[in-house]
């Protein structure tokens, strides 16, 4: 089995900037920088015959190349825990983008996606309710921005769980014109 997502990997220099606003909380756990992605769908678990299906209906997607910028940071907050994550703005090309992909996904057969797209970018997670730490980090990054980038392609990848935590693998990329 093989478990799969459909991401836009950012630059090197907006990496380096997520990663600058990270602080050492010990209430926080910090993705490292090969996990900063933004998800514009995640697939789960399929078997090799389906993934390769899902790379050639992805090859068939065609958009045009935009911009994006980091701007400003949230959270998305449950019972158990949540995430911090940076924002992405303009929102329209992004989930433009995203519904593409999506109806690709549907047309090899996958469940729509029921939930609401956001793009963001994951920074950090955390198990139960450490609101002083979270709340320190959204004050102190309000206004963390980037200059636009480039997003000229997006990714499959391949997410193997260990018991370190996630690796991605790059498995296909996908040029936008």
């Amino acid at each position: 089995m093989h478990r799969l997502f459909v991401a836009i990997r950012p630059p090197g220099d907006v990496r380096d900037l997520l990663i600058d606003a990270m602080d050492d909380s010990p209430a926080l756990r910090w993705v490292g920088d090969e996990q900063l992605h933004l998800t514009l769908r995640f697939i789960g678990e399929v078997e090799r015959p389906v993934a390769n299906d899902i790379a050639a209906a992805l090859d068939r997607v065609r958009s045009s190349n935009f911009q994006l910028r980091i701007s400003g940071v949230g959270k998305f907050e449950r019972r158990s825990g949540g995430a911090l994550w940076a924002g992405v703005e303009p929102k329209t090309p992004v989930v433009g983008l995203a519904a593409k992909v999506e109806r690709a996904l549907q047309q090899v057969g996958l469940e729509p996606e029921h939930r609401a797209f956001s793009p963001h970018i994951t920074l950090a997670r955390w198990n139960r309710r450490n609101s002083e730490a979270v709340e320190a980090f959204l004050r102190r990054n309000s206004d963390l921005h980037s200059s636009p980038f480039d997003v000229d392609r997006f990714v499959l990848f391949e997410s193997k769980l260990s018991r370190h935590g996630p690796h991605y693998e790059e498995i296909a990329a996908f040029a936008l014109r």
